[in-house]
């Protein structure tokens, strides 16, 4: 059985400062103005501009119901209208937490609602926001931002074009309000975020269970690299990295041991080592993203003997897709380094 949400008074609203996107963390102000009307908690858990911990959030005792843990709220009726769109088995999602906004990844729900039906239960921004946060402390969760999405963070942010990228599934104009929550226990982190506003009024819910992806696509051997090599002149390889990071992750350690196999294997061949990323995100962030994880691989492959001068490297971002971008089958495919001999 999942949570039932229960109706709750009260809301505080911290407002972000004009900022600066640096490798999708958005500094936040946290000496902003309290809303004058706005009543204050009793127990305010807004984490201070000092920073953010993950492990400043107590561990939960409460016996947790399956993922998602809420049920849909009394009288609402979701948006959504099947599982399958409410649930990705992978993807990221950004969150803010202290002051900054980070990116993390996992298995992600998504539900809206419109909280203003023509008949039926209505639901005021308050009392929507008050369900799920008494939900989120009963299962041992706690608030980790207030901070909101003002004109000048959109703008820092890229435009609403781009905040909406990285905010799918959430409220993220202006007036649109947003409060975060992180529950940790036995070594995992559900990330929350609840957002309303729009006309009419709606509300919106993430929950995010944040783990590794389990990798759908096999490496390729140094010999099944250099036959597509021969036949196309490029192969496209799949290596694992941080979240929106340009550092490999261990487990790309064995597709690095085979292209240096191929390498070593062909003295006389030449690489550029390219990036390419889906199209979350800015164009901007993206090029830079792929650009910096094309050059980690090439760094990589140095570090292992490689002469530098038989290896370049670039990024394209999300230009050069091999499928659209309308699944998360389709963007794990675009999240890709490919290798292209140089004749």
């Amino acid at each position: 059985m999942r949570t039932c949400l229960l109706a709750g008074v009260g809301v505080m609203v911290l407002t972000l400062s004009a900022c600066q996107d640096r490798d999708t963390e958005v500094t936040v102000d946290a000496e902003a103005a309290v809303a004058p009307d706005a009543a204050q908690p009793e127990t305010p858990e807004i984490v201070e501009a000092a920073g953010f911990r993950v492990e400043d959030v107590p561990e939960s005792t409460a016996t947790l119901p399956p993922f998602p843990f809420f049920d849909t709220p009394e009288g609402l009726t979701s948006r959504f209208t099947s599982d399958a769109d409410r649930h990705a088995a992978f993807d990221i999602q950004h969150f803010v937490a202290g002051d900054r906004i980070v990116a993390q990844e996992g298995r992600v729900f998504h539900d809206a609602f419109g909280l203003e039906p023509r008949t039926g239960r209505r639901y005021t921004a308050v009392e929507f926001h008050r369900n799920y946060e008494n939900a989120i402390r009963a299962l041992g969760g706690m608030k980790i931002s207030e901070a909101q999405f003002t004109a000048p963070v959109v703008e820092a942010f890229g435009g609403r074009a781009a905040v909406e990228a990285h905010y799918r599934g959430a409220c993220v104009a202006v007036g649109c309000q947003n409060e975060s929550y992180l529950i940790r226990q036995g070594g995992k982190e559900y990330w929350i975020n609840v957002s309303t506003g729009r006309i009419p009024l709606s509300g919106f819910v993430t929950v995010l269970e944040r783990q590794a992806m389990t990798q759908s696509l096999g490496f390729l051997s140094a010999d099944d690299m250099k036959q597509a090599l021969d036949a196309d002149g490029r192969v496209a390889l799949y290596v694992n990295f941080d979240t929106d990071r340009a550092t490999l992750r261990p487990d790309a350690a064995p597709v690095i041991t085979e292209i240096v196999a191929l390498l070593r294997a062909n003295p006389q061949l030449r690489l550029s080592v390219e990036g390419h990323t889906d199209d979350t995100g800015t164009a901007t962030r993206n090029r830079t993203l792929s650009a910096e994880r094309a050059a980690a691989v090439r760094a990589a492959l140095i570090a292992e003997g490689i002469a530098p001068d038989r290896l370049t490297s670039q990024g394209f971002g999300s230009s050069r897709p091999l499928a659209a971008n309308d699944s998360d089958a389709n963007r794990a495919r675009n999240r890709r380094v490919e290798l292209v001999r140089i004749d």
